[in-house]
């Protein structure tokens, strides 16, 4: 008579291979993810002059956003009235340095509304340069 052998065909993974796997997949899935390009709309912002000499403050355009107009020098401007009026006033500017157009907006003001002169004023051929505020402290004695 023929005795049966006891054998186990199941046998357990080696658990050692686990943690080697999964770091490769973090690695690949950060390498992958990483890839993935920054949208938005370039933009060329003009550098800080080095000379002493700066163009008057009444020669460049100033605009002004608001949350729902936009003004240009201090008048009210209509969006349909907009690239025409900065137009006209870029129109005897011929180097890049006088087609400046200094852009501040209030901290209400959405993106898109922004996004939206700003193209824009490119359209109508100026430069934008974005006016920030800094923060100062006065001491008083």
């Amino acid at each position: 008579m023929r005795t049966r052998r006891a054998t186990k065909l199941l046998t357990e993974p080696p658990s050692s291979a686990t943690g080697d796997i999964a770091f490769n997949l973090i690695v690949f899935f950060l390498v992958c993810a990483s890839i993935q390009p920054d949208s938005g709309r370039r933009q060329t912002l003009p550098r800080s002059e080095t000379k002493s000499e700066k163009t008057p403050q009444d020669e460049q355009l100033r605009v002004l956003l608001r949350r729902d107009v936009a003004l240009i020098n201090d008048s009210v401007t209509l969006e349909n009235k907009f690239v025409p009026k900065v137009k006209a006033l870029l129109a005897g500017k011929v180097r890049p340095e006088d087609k400046v157009v200094v852009v501040k907006s209030e901290k209400d003001v959405p993106y898109h509304h922004w996004i939206k002169y700003t193209t824009m004023i490119e359209e109508a051929g100026g430069v934008i340069t974005v006016l920030r505020e800094e923060e100062q402290e006065v001491r008083v004695p």
